[in-house]
């Protein structure tokens, strides 16, 4: 059932599902800049041999599901994915010409390994945005 990958000296099978915010947890992931960002990631991921499994970007966080190479650290992936993308979102998408100080995302991350549950972990990111819209109309009351 699960596929495992292969490199010179080992077999693999590392998951991990991770979410990032954007800074100050601002609502800014929407419309083009969504989009763009869903991509950007994938891009970035591909350059380091991280294939993306699952992915979505809600209004003021992303949640992932990455299949890293033992090669690579988690953390190191992340900083790279979140560190690259930033900049090219402020060149890109905010056309701002500054080579420093262009922060876009929150420090930190949360990640947590898949294991077994894979399918599982991958329906709620899937459905995320499904689930907080359902939170939100029990918290006004709507339902």
């Amino acid at each position: 059932m699960h596929e495992w990958e292969s490199l010179s000296h080992v077999r693999w099978e590392c998951k991990y599902h991770v979410v990032w915010i954007p800074k100050y947890r601002h609502k800014v992931l929407y419309g083009k800049l969504r989009t763009h960002v869903g991509r950007l990631i994938r891009e970035l991921c591909r350059q380091h041999g991280v294939e993306v499994l699952e992915g979505h970007a809600m209004s003021d966080h992303v949640h992932v599901v990455l299949s890293i190479p033992p090669k690579f650290s988690v953390a190191r992936v992340v900083g790279f994915v979140k560190g690259k993308s930033a900049v090219r979102i402020h060149r890109e998408l905010l056309r701002e010409r500054r080579m420093t100080g262009l922060h876009f995302w929150a420090t930190g991350y949360s990640v947590s390994t898949v294991g077994m549950d894979e399918d599982r972990i991958r329906k709620y990111v899937r459905e995320q945005e499904q689930d907080d819209q359902h939170l939100e109309q029990l918290d006004l009351g709507l339902k």
